[in-house]
């Protein structure tokens, strides 16, 4: 499963999935990510009160779905594989430094160089975001 986060593109200083803890490949899979608080987006987000933005958990939530599709065995990884749409997202709650939200994403479709996948955030069984996805490469 390790193998399946090499395949992000991101730097170590934009990856917002630190460990797989199911993969179905293609299918689906669960991964946590915990941010350490020493981001540099926590000090303007807010200062004393540093919330993850919940634009980064969105991306987190599209990180870990490109890695379920590019692990997809029947399929060619797409090269330059970027989120190029969001649907129906609701962001519920809020993530504070050292707290492990637990990812879950499952690619609904395929279509040439598209991936549709949903995908959900939860912190201790609670539900913080939700959304549906497009992802697009090239072949």
């Amino acid at each position: 499963m390790t193998d399946a986060l090499q395949r992000l593109p991101h730097g170590p200083e934009f990856r917002f999935v630190d460990r797989m803890l199911t993969l179905e490949p293609g299918v689906k899979g669960t991964a946590e990510y915990t941010p350490r608080g020493d981001e540099a987006f926590f000090q303007g987000h807010f200062p004393g009160d540093p919330l993850l933005p919940g634009v980064l958990l969105l991306e987190a939530a599209a990180q870990f779905a490109g890695v379920v599709a590019q692990s997809d065995p029947s399929s060619e990884p797409l090269r330059g594989l970027k989120l190029t749409a969001v649907r129906a997202a609701k962001i519920l709650g809020t993530v504070r430094p050292g707290e492990t939200v637990t990812l879950h994403a499952q690619v609904s479709g395929r279509m040439g160089h598209l991936i549709q996948a949903q995908a959900t955030a939860t912190l201790r069984g609670t539900l913080l975001l939700q959304c549906e996805l497009t992802l697009a490469g090239t072949g």
